[in-house]
């Protein structure tokens, strides 16, 4: 029993000092993230502090000569982007890692690194939202986040807004689509940070999808779309900040056909500061690419929620009727016009969309897309599948726009028998009741008689045994509507704006001029031409002609030299 007795002693002593050692460890490893903390904190604000004195116009006195040599240091990357209006100051080692940082993101990760994650957000919303109430009973949110390689602070900081501003009884889950980053620290690093909001958030579910390949936004975004489980889906970029979810839910809630966006604030790239944007509609030209338009008079007598032609790439819809009506196109390859393609489709097929006001968004404006450094490519083969499923007689305005022949272009669109089928299957309107009803501000160019190169098969030289003729091509983009208005250099896509003529000023003999279609009218300028393909053109006010002489263009007198437009779209 004695034996019995000092075993039990030993073992216990043996233990005691396991655990005593044990809980020294824990101490020490304690104590030891307690120090790299304070550190880290105490470099970002260092830097926030040099920015805050940098925009208050005061300047940081250096504390020792290491310090003032530092402050001396000199901008190793003076045409780059990101050190036009921030970096004064950083050692060189620093504008090297920030400058490789840029070039990888497009977008200040080496200051993203060192802000908060939960930094606070300027209250842009429009006056009156802060007295708004809202339901208790909307309905629940399912949060996509897209992402190709973006920085994981950045991501860090969109989850932490997610759960931080969102109210944890409508938050039902986060889903995260990783389009095949290559980035190991949005592996095994995310990995561990996402399980950790886990354990703070156990009522919280979290999705993670990742493809083998990259499939591009819009395959990205339906992936997000299947695995969402609440009433509504809210499908976001990563690199955003966000407010309050309530005033688009109220929307939803109060019509489930009704897609809604917030009102995006600008992250600048370089100082990501936040830049407050007014609420605007989100619009787009006939090339497809996504602009903002002013609301509808009505918006600014009422100053609430306004419809919208379209939507850009964040949206919020209720997730069975986003599926009714086909989610996105996966057929759309890369980047650019999917959110155009959703805009027609929500509106031609039973649904509308509205920019809210009360709710923002702040959005990271990259310096340049993860995708491809130039994405008109992409842009130019989506445009034209959109035309081709949604446009119908209005389709040929994106080969237009930008500056394709009607036929033959050579551009592979893919297979879209399926979409064509799901317009039928949902007896959607034709487009010209969405450019009557939604979008009258979008010029429909059904005048346009010819564009393309402006061309004079004029005799200019001999070869050797016989003479060539030379087709001398004066202006690439040229568009001759049946007016007679002969715009040179491009055409608007809008009816608010003004287009570039081709004029005679009625001088007695002058190079043609360039102006302003409306300017021109009201300095009594000749901007009207009688033209016939393969014939002279005429001015029809000064009955002077569009020739050549001594290599030049210039107005004068007739003298039968003939001119032809490239493309033909009705004879003339």
């Amino acid at each position: 029993r004695i034996r019995n007795n000092v075993n039990c002693q030993s073992v216990v002593r043996h233990s005691y000092h396991n655990v005593v050692k044990g809980f020294e460890k824990k101490q020490n490893d304690m104590q030891k993230m307690l120090e790299e903390d304070k550190a880290k904190r105490e470099k970002a604000a260092e830097l926030i502090n040099s920015i805050v004195l940098k925009q208050s116009g005061q300047k940081e006195q250096p504390e020792n000569k290491q310090e003032a040599d530092k402050e001396k240091s000199k901008k190793l990357f003076p045409k780059s982007a990101l050190f036009k209006q921030w970096g004064d100051g950083l050692s060189e080692d620093d504008q090297r890692e920030a400058q490789a940082l840029f070039e990888k993101y497009g977008y200040n990760v080496f200051l993203s690194d060192r802000l908060p994650l939960d930094r606070p957000l300027p209250d842009t919303r429009v006056p009156g939202c802060l007295k708004k109430t809202y339901p208790k009973d909307l309905p629940s949110l399912s949060v996509v986040l897209i992402y190709l390689n973006e920085a994981l602070s950045v991501i860090k900081r969109a989850l932490r807004s997610i759960i931080d501003r969102t109210p944890k009884n409508l938050l039902k889950q986060i889903i995260m689509v990783d389009d095949n980053s290559s980035n190991e620290n949005l592996k095994g690093d995310l990995d561990l940070y996402v399980k950790s909001l886990q354990e703070q958030n156990p009522n919280l579910r979290f999705t993670r999808v990742r493809h083998t390949e990259q499939r591009g936004l819009a395959h990205a975004r339906v992936s997000g779309w299947k695995a969402a489980t609440a009433d509504v889906v809210a499908i976001l970029d990563a690199h955003i900040e966000v407010h309050e979810a309530e005033p688009l839910l109220t929307q939803i809630k109060a019509d489930r056909t009704v897609v809604v966006s917030p009102v995006f604030d600008r992250v600048n790239f370089d100082d990501l500061k936040v830049i407050q944007y007014q609420p605007a509609a989100h619009a787009f030209d006939w090339a497809l690419w996504c602009m903002y338009e002013g609301f509808m008079p009505e918006y600014y007598k009422q100053n609430d929620n306004s419809l919208s032609p379209s939507v850009m790439g964040i949206l919020v819809a209720d997730r069975k009727f986003l599926g009714e009506i086909g989610v996105l196109d996966e057929g759309m390859k890369v980047y650019g016009g999917e959110n155009v393609e959703l805009g027609i489709r929500v509106w031609t097929c039973g649904g509308s969309i509205e920019v809210v006001p009360c709710s923002k968004i702040a959005h990271i404006e990259r310096y340049h897309k993860p995708y491809l450094l130039d994405l008109s490519p992409a842009m130019k083969r989506n445009a034209l599948r959109v035309a081709e499923i949604w446009m119908d007689e209005y389709k040929h305005n994106i080969n237009l726009a930008w500056n394709l022949p009607f036929e033959n272009h050579g551009i592979d669109i893919g297979d879209i028998s399926e979409r064509k089928k799901l317009r039928e299957r949902l007896n959607c309107k034709p487009f010209k009741w969405y450019l009557d009803n939604v979008y009258p501000k979008l010029d429909p160019w059904d005048d346009l008689l010819a564009y393309g190169g402006l061309v004079s098969p004029l005799q200019l030289l001999y070869l050797t045994a016989s003479s060539a003729f030379l087709l001398v091509s004066f202006f690439k983009y040229t568009y001759f509507r049946g007016t007679g208005e002969l715009y040179i250099g491009g055409i608007k896509s809008h009816k608010y704006n003004d287009n570039r003529c081709l004029t005679d000023a009625g001088q007695k003999e002058t190079e043609p001029g360039l102006y302003n279609c409306k300017e021109a009218m009201q300095k009594g300028m000749g901007i009207y031409w009688d033209f016939t393909q393969g014939k002279e053109m005429k001015n029809r006010q000064t009955k002077r002609c569009l020739e050549i002489k001594d290599r030049k263009l210039v107005i004068q007198e007739c003298s039968g030299q003939r001119w032809e437009i490239q493309n033909v779209i009705k004879a003339f």
